[in-house]
């Protein structure tokens, strides 16, 4: 009787752990999206990037999109400062993390060197920016999905009044990136069009109402009028995805990979949780989904999109 029972009981256990071990259904176009990353390694830094290293084994990630603040506190004073190794390189040391590695500045990047967070394109092997804002197009097996980087840092007003901790915010040309982001979607013929940046246009957050309302006025309304799928960012470090009533785009604010803050729900909100991790975004012709995982690799939300 109690040999049964053990039996039982590890069966259990093991129906469990496959539970959790749940295999994420790859796409034609396989993409990691981490944020919020750099604090030496410590609190679950690690550990979540040995989870971003399993994961990768399984599905083989096309790119690894950074949505900003790798580098915390003050960002980054050149490209040899230390804080490349501490943050980034011995962290995300996994060969299937190998992978180009396509970020944007965050407002902590803003507070350093934002053109050596550019520069250090030409030092590592992975890191790919070619500008402050720029696109790039994942294509597989005849999918195809255009991801829009965005500087969201210099359109946020309270930066570019804050000269003295965000010293390069007010140099940038806000009209410009606008007026770029307008032509890049009224051009955009792919599958799927998938908007990042640092900032979110909605969310919970005790950070200042105007980082949101300045979003709301100056992106919002371009990505509305084009009708991207997603928009994807950092920032407030927990999950969130909301579904407002009087839009059709998914806004997703992805997870600390570090140190994380507890959210609550808002107008439109569908999930959120104080987990680190990171998002796995996989597509094909027909079905764009978001994998919100946990820092053991767990599924706890899918963002899902169809045609």
């Amino acid at each position: 009787m109690i040999r049964k029972f053990l039996i039982a009981a590890l069966a259990l256990i093991s129906s469990f752990g496959a539970i959790a071990q749940t295999e994420i259904a790859k796409g034609d176009v396989n993409l990691m999206v981490v944020s919020d990353l750099g604090r030496n390694g410590h609190y679950d830094q690690k550990p979540v990037a040995a989870t971003m290293g399993r994961i990768a084994e399984q599905i083989g990630p096309d790119a690894i999109l950074a949505l900003g603040d790798t580098h915390h506190y003050g960002g980054v004073e050149s490209v040899t400062d230390p804080l490349w190794m501490t943050n980034y390189e011995l962290i995300y040391d996994h060969p299937e993390l190998m992978v180009n590695w396509y970020p944007v500045c965050g407002n902590h990047e803003y507070r350093g060197n934002t053109q050596a967070v550019i520069d250090y394109s030409g030092i590592s092997r992975r890191w790919e920016m070619p500008a402050r804002y720029y696109t790039k197009t994942f294509e597989d097996d005849g999918t195809t999905v255009k991801v829009v980087f965005l500087d969201t840092t210099p359109l946020i007003d309270k930066y570019r009044k804050k000269t003295d901790t965000y010293p390069d915010a007010v140099n940038q040309d806000t009209e410009a990136q606008l007026q770029w982001l307008e032509k890049t979607l009224t051009e955009a013929t792919e599958d799927w069009i998938v908007v990042v940046g640092h900032h979110p246009i909605y969310a919970y957050t005790d950070k200042s109402e105007s980082e949101r309302t300045d979003m709301q006025k100056k992106v919002d309304t371009i990505l509305r009028k084009h009708n991207v799928d997603m928009y994807i960012c950092g920032h407030i470090h927990n999950y969130q995805h909301i579904r407002r009533p009087d839009s059709k785009i998914d806004y997703v604010v992805n997870t600390s990979g570090s140190l994380t803050r507890t959210p609550k729900e808002i107008e439109g909100t569908v999930f959120c949780n104080n987990s680190p991790g990171f998002s796995v975004l996989t597509a094909d012709k027909e079905n764009l989904k978001l994998n919100l995982l946990d820092k053991e690799g767990k599924t706890i939300h899918v963002v899902s999109r169809s045609k």
